[in-house]
């Protein structure tokens, strides 16, 4: 059996001998919670990490175009009739480019542009369709004077293409190339980031019973494998962002522990992108029906990813997290 270690990530100012820097970043760790199948183990000081597993914990990662001392923001563009939050609000061109504007004057460091609803239950849409909803619109937000990093959310490698055409300087893919085998040709080429998500089964029925041995350790695995899979097609590890899926194929208990459980992401070497922006447990545990209305929620869940590291907060509501987060850093530094 394979063993884990998860660093029990702490953000205090009073450092104690012996702890070592998160990703070289001002969050740290001294003791590490060894993971295994089948069985329970003691927290163990960070002394006793062999030192490959401690360099990789400690080793700086810098995305390209991004801030290297906070967490991004990626903002939430969804050009579709049917998104769980905010289907059909910019499926027009103008409204789009201005969206895309307020989100980077309120502090967006990327965009991120989908094409296809992946909510629970939606259906496929065609490549056809897809690119004819994204490619104008990145066109537009770059004869618009906005340069951040733009993102591409799509499954399909012909999508993939026309968005990098178009402007886009990033892929993230729901399915972590297991949709469009395709797309790791796309991800080579370009020398594009890349982002991996972890979903069990598609949209249609991913939320139909999803079951786990171990939800924090069979994501992990299942990460560790398309990572595997990017390196075999020739993608550079430092071009690969990964993110657990959260609510997609999970249940609220689900999704709570590998919130709880993020930090072991860390292991992976790869930086961590958390979307947890407007999604049903939230609406779920704070009685909101409404996704438009989760702003608060989301933040909450939001701060504890940054608490644990994460290099990428995929949101909607771009105001109300850069003031969360500003505000933390504040208090912590």
């Amino acid at each position: 059996m394979s063993v884990y270690f998860r660093p029990i990530i702490q953000s205090d100012l009073k450092i104690p001998a012996g702890a070592v820097p998160l990703l070289g970043g001002p969050l740290w760790f001294d003791h590490v919670e060894p993971l295994e199948r089948g069985a329970s183990h003691a927290l163990m000081p960070v002394r006793d990490l062999p030192p490959a597993l401690l360099d990789s914990l400690t080793h700086p990662r810098v995305l390209p175009n991004l801030p290297k001392d906070r967490c991004a923001l990626m903002g939430v563009l969804n050009v579709t009739p049917d998104s769980f939050s905010d289907g059909g609000k910019f499926h027009d061109a103008d409204a789009a480019v201005a969206h895309a504007k307020a989100m980077v004057e309120a502090g967006a460091d990327i965009l991120d542009i989908g094409g296809e609803s992946t909510r629970p239950g939606a259906a496929l849409v065609s490549e056809v369709e897809e690119v004819a909803r994204t490619a104008p619109v990145i066109t537009a937000i770059r004869a618009a004077g906005i340069e951040v990093p733009i993102s591409i959310d799509t499954r399909k490698a012909v999508v993939a293409e026309a968005a990098l055409s178009a402007g886009a300087t990033m892929l993230n893919d729901v399915s972590a190339m297991t949709f469009d085998e395709a797309m790791a040709g796309v991800a080579e080429r370009s020398g594009a980031p890349i982002c991996l998500m972890h979903a069990q089964g598609d949209p249609a029925t991913m939320q139909q019973d999803p079951h786990y041995d171990d939800v924090l350790l069979d994501v992990y695995e299942h990460l560790a494998e398309r990572i595997a899979a990017a390196e075999a097609a020739g993608i550079n590890k430092t071009h690969v962002i990964v993110d657990p899926g959260i609510g997609f194929g999970k249940t609220q208990a689900h999704n709570l522990a590998l919130i709880r459980g993020l930090s072991l992401f860390h292991m992976l070497g790869c930086p961590i992108l958390l979307g947890v922006s407007r999604k049903r447990f939230i609406g779920n545990i704070c009685g909101v029906e409404r996704a438009e209305d989760r702003a608060l929620g989301s933040v909450a869940a939001a701060i504890e990813g940054v608490r644990q590291g994460v290099q990428i907060i995929r949101a909607h509501d771009i105001e109300a997290h850069r003031q969360a987060f500003t505000l933390w850093r504040a208090i912590k530094t």
